[in-house]
C-alpha cells in the first residue's frame, strides 16, 4: 500500500510503502534512525540491522542526506514523537543518490541559505512557515466564501496608481507606459458596485529601497471592498476575519508551530473585538513614552508602531490619521476635515502594520478634487471616477500582507521566510 507520511495515522499495523527523502539520519550499532520527508510531513524510519537484510541495512547506514528513496515497512504508534508515529522498515528502494548536498545539519549565513532558497525550502522550519502560509490562504478563501464574497481577479499590468506614489515598477506595455501593480484596490471598487461584496487575492510589487526585516519586493496581498459598508462596518470585519485566520492555524497546524517554537498561548488570546486608538491618542502616547521625535502629521515608523502594540495583547487599530499623509481616494472624517476613516492594524510582538484600510470616497466632486490635489493625471482615473458618476453608495475596503502576517502568526523574524521565493532589495535568484 502507497501512501503519504500524513495518512499514515490510517495504516497502523499495517505494511506501506512511502516516496520520501532522507532529511537527516544517525545509527547506533544495532539500530540505524532515519528522519524522512515526503512534502506532507516528517516521520522517523527505525531500521533494525536483526530484521532486514544485510544490504538494506547497509543502505540505512550509507545513504546520504536527501536522496530519495522508496520506503517500506510497518507503522507503529510512537508515543514519545510529536507526530505520534513511526515506521518499523522492512525494505529500501533508493531512487537517486544525492552526493555533497550543500545544506548540512550544521549552521549557514542567511546570505547561503538565500543562494539556496531552493534547496532550504526542504528544511523542517521553512516546511513549516510554508505549511502555516497555506492554511491562512485556505482559511482565507473559507471566510470570504462563508461571508458572501465573490473573489475577483484584479489586472497585474496597470495605468496608473492606487497609491499615487513613485515607487512603482516601470514597464513597456506595448507603445504605452504600464505599471506592475502596487494594489488591486481602485480595480476592486469597481468591482464591488457590480458584485456587492469582492476580495482579491494576488502579487503586487513596490519599487521600495527598504532593506527592513518588514519588507518585501513582491508580495501577496488580500484585498476585500464592500458597497453600503461605512467605516466601522469594515473594522469589524477585519477583526473577524483576522481571528478567524489565526484560530484556523492554531487548530490545523498545531505541529508546525510546536516545530517553530512559536508560543501559542499569546495566538490563542486573538479574538475579536480588537483595540482600538486614534492617531491623535496614539501621538500623545508615543510622547509620554519618550519618543519625542514624533509630531503630528508624521507617519508612524516601526519603532512607534512596536511601542503601541506592546501596549495591547491583541492586534490594534490606529484610526484617523492626518489627511495629509493618507491616499488621495480616503473618506474625510464626518467632524473634521483633516483626518480620514481609515486605520491600520498593527500586530503584536513588533510585527507592525498588517492592514491598512478606509472607507472610500464616493461624493464624485469631492473625489475629482482630491485627484487633482494629488496632481494626479485626471484621464488615468476617468473609469475610476465614473464609480463616483453613476450610482456612488458608500463603500469600504482594506488591504491585507500576507507575508507579515505570515511572520507573525509563526513567529519567525523575517519575511523573507514567509514566501517561497523572496525578492529583496539586490535579490533575484534563485
Amino acid at each position: 500500500m502507497k501512501t503519504t507520511i500524513s495518512e499514515v495515522h490510517k495504516f497502523v499495523g499495517q505494511e506501506v510503502t512511502i516516496g520520501a527523502w532522507l532529511a537527516n539520519k544517525r545509527s547506533s550499532g544495532k539500530i540505524a534512525f532515519l528522519q524522512l520527508r515526503d512534502g506532507s510531513g516528517f516521520i522517523q524510519g527505525v531500521v533494525v540491522k536483526s530484521d532486514v537484510s544485510e544490504e538494506t541495512f547497509q543502505k540505512a547506514k550509507t545513504i546520504s542526506q536527501e536522496s530519495s528513496l522508496y520506503i517500506t515497512g510497518t507503522i507503529q504508534e510512537d508515543t514519545r514523537s510529536p507526530f505520534g508515529y513511526e515506521l518499523l522498515v522492512s525494505n529500501i528502494e533508493v531512487i537517486q543518490e544525492a552526493v555533497d548536498y550543500p545544506i548540512t545539519p550544521k549552521e549557514h549565513g542567511t546570505e547561503f541559505l538565500m543562494d539556496h532558497r531552493h534547496l532550504w525550502l526542504r528544511s523542517r522550519k521553512q516546511h513549516a512557515v510554508m505549511k502555516i502560509r497555506n492554511e491562512v490562504i485556505r482559511a482565507t478563501y473559507e471566510f470570504f466564501n462563508q461571508n458572501g464574497f465573490v473573489k475577483v481577479d484584479p489586472p497585474i499590468l496597470t495605468g496608473s496608481a492606487p497609491e499615487g506614489t513613485t515607487e512603482l515598477f516601470k514597464t513597456k506595455y506595448f507603445d504605452e507606459d504600464a505599471f506592475l501593480s502596487q494594489s488591486g484596490q481602485l480595480y476592486m471598487e469597481a468591482a464591488a458596485m457590480a458584485l456587492g461584496k469582492v476580495f482579491s487575492f494576488g502579487p503586487t510589487f513596490r519599487a521600495e529601497k527598504s532593506k527592513t526585516r518588514r519588507h518585501l519586493i513582491e508580495f501577496w496581498m488580500i484585498e476585500p471592498e464592500m458597497a453600503f459598508y461605512e467605516f466601522e462596518d469594515s473594522l469589524k470585519v477585519q477583526e473577524e476575519y483576522v481571528a478567524y485566520i489565526v484560530q484556523s492555524v492554531l487548530k490545523n497546524c498545531p505541529l508546525e508551530l510546536e516545530r517553530l517554537g512559536r508560543d501559542k498561548t499569546k495566538l490563542e488570546t486573538i479574538r475579536a473585538p480588537f483595540p482600538r486608538i486614534t492617531y491623535d491618542d496614539a501621538i500623545t502616547f508615543l510622547h509620554e513614552k519618550g519618543f519625542n521625535d514624533i509630531k503630528w502629521g508624521d507617519d508612524f515608523g516601526a519603532p512607534h508602531e512596536t511601542a503601541i502594540a506592546d501596549h495591547f495583547d491583541k492586534p490594534v487599530f490606529i484610526t484617523h490619521y492626518p489627511t495629509i499623509i493618507k491616499p488621495f481616494y480616503m473618506q474625510p472624517a464626518p467632524d473634521r476635515d483633516d483626518v480620514v476613516l481609515c486605520a491600520d492594524m498593527i500586530a503584536p510582538e513588533g510585527y507592525g502594520e498588517i492592514i491598512g484600510g478606509s472607507e472610500r470616497i464616493h461624493d464624485f466632486e469631492l473625489m475629482k478634487q482630491r485627484i487633482e490635489e494629488h496632481q494626479l493625471p485626471i484621464e488615468a482615473y476617468e473609469w475610476y471616477l465614473d464609480l463616483s458618476r453613476y450610482g456612488s453608495v458608500p463603500h469600504s475596503g482594506f488591504g491585507l500582507g500576507l507575508e507579515r502576517t505570515v511572520a507573525w502568526i509563526s513567529g519567525v523574524e523575517h519575511v523573507r521566510e514567509t514566501i517561497p521565493f523572496p525578492r529583496l532589495l539586490n535579490r533575484l535568484y534563485p
